[in-house]
C-alpha cells in the first residue's frame, strides 16, 4: 500500500498551506499583508512592497489612494446603465469601420507577400 504525500508544513498534495492564497485570490508576493512565507525574510513578516511603505511613510498617501480605486471602481460598476438603442447603433457601426479597416490592411499585406 503506498503512502500518501505531504507536503511542506504538512498540507496535501506537496503545495504546503494554500489557506492564505484560497481566502485572497492573490500569491504572498503580490498580497499587502502578513503571509507565512515573509516570516524570516521581513522584519515584520510582510511582503517587500507592504514593508517599503510602512518604513518611508507612504502608507496614509497608499490606503487613501487604494480607498479612492475601490470608490471608482465600485461606483462605475454599480451606476453602469445598458446603453440606449441609439448607442448600441453608433457603437456598432463604429467596430464595424474598425474591423473592415483591419481586414482591408490584412489583404494589403497578404497581397505584398505574394508578390515578392
Amino acid at each position: 500500500m503506498r503512502k500518501m504525500a505531504f507536503g511542506w508544513y504538512g498540507g496535501w498534495g506537496g503545495r504546503g498551506y494554500r489557506w492564505m492564497f484560497y481566502l485572497t485570490g492573490r500569491p504572498g508576493w503580490l498580497r499587502f499583508g502578513f503571509s507565512p512565507g515573509w516570516l524570516g525574510r521581513s522584519p515584520t513578516g510582510l511582503p517587500p512592497t507592504a514593508t517599503y511603505l510602512l518604513q518611508t511613510g507612504q502608507l496614509p498617501r497608499f490606503v487613501s489612494w487604494m480607498k479612492e480605486q475601490w470608490k471608482r471602481a465600485t461606483t462605475a460598476a454599480t451606476t453602469t446603465a445598458a446603453p440606449t438603442k441609439e448607442q448600441e447603433i453608433a457603437m456598432l457601426e463604429e467596430e464595424a469601420k474598425f474591423l473592415e479597416e483591419q481586414l482591408k490592411q490584412i489583404r494589403q499585406r497578404l497581397s505584398e507577400l505574394k508578390k515578392e
